[in-house]
């Protein structure tokens, strides 16, 4: 079953744009600048998430869930210990890439404010969406575990393919994948999640975990 889910808007971490804008927070022309655009972002914003539940199967080397077969060593540590796992699409909405667009020719240091802005605001998303299933499974004493996304370690980025398959992503919330395997909305995100019996650190949050060295929000 696919379910779909509004959010509010998740707290905001200024911190957070000014280093996806590879800004320095303390500065305050760069402060004033991220008020402005957050003033402006707040009345486009739409925080929409798609999530399914399912099981896990192992063969070998080989992961099996919802009809996906993966090798992926990076998939198969996140899941290590998981019976079942949760597949989920996050997005902040089309009216914000069209703000983007329009300050990408009107006003440039706007623009790449505003695509710090959609960083943050998808992650915060998926950062609250994780917190509300997390409240959900205590009853089960369980949790997720660190979420992953193809592309990320050696998950291959066509797997964002079939995961737009299973969660019926256009019909439930608007998000469309082209053929060069590109979102739009552009600030969406598509994760995995393991559901364990308790918070696991053998996945970690940091870049350091990842082999795309050439990351532009690489820490």
């Amino acid at each position: 079953m696919i379910i779909r889910e509004s959010f509010t808007p998740p707290l905001w971490n200024r911190g957070e744009i000014a280093r996806y804008a590879r800004a320095k927070a303390d500065d305050e022309r760069i402060a004033s600048l991220i008020d402005e655009c957050i003033a402006e972002a707040e009345t486009v914003l739409d925080y929409r998430v798609c999530y399914a539940v399912s099981g896990i199967e192992r063969n070998e080397n080989t992961l099996c869930f919802d009809g996906i077969t993966t090798e992926s060593k990076t998939l198969t540590k996140a899941l290590s210990g998981c019976e079942r796992l949760v597949m989920f699409a996050a997005t902040v909405g089309a009216p914000f890439d069209r703000l983007i667009a329009r300050y990408s020719r009107l006003e440039p240091s706007k623009a790449l404010i505003l695509q710090a802005i959609g960083a943050e605001r998808v992650e915060s998303l998926c950062d609250v969406f994780c917190a509300k299933m997390n409240t959900e499974l205590i009853a089960e004493k369980k949790s997720l575990r660190t979420r992953v996304s193809p592309g990320y370690g050696d998950i291959p980025l066509t797997m964002q393919t079939e995961l737009f398959g299973i969660l019926d992503c256009e019909r439930k919330i608007g998000l469309t994948l082209n053929e060069s395997l590109l979102m739009s909305p552009s600030k969406s995100v598509t994760a995995i999640a393991g559901i364990g019996a308790a918070r696991c650190d053998a996945i970690s949050e940091t870049c350091t975990d990842c082999q795309k060295t050439d990351c532009v929000y690489r820490r």
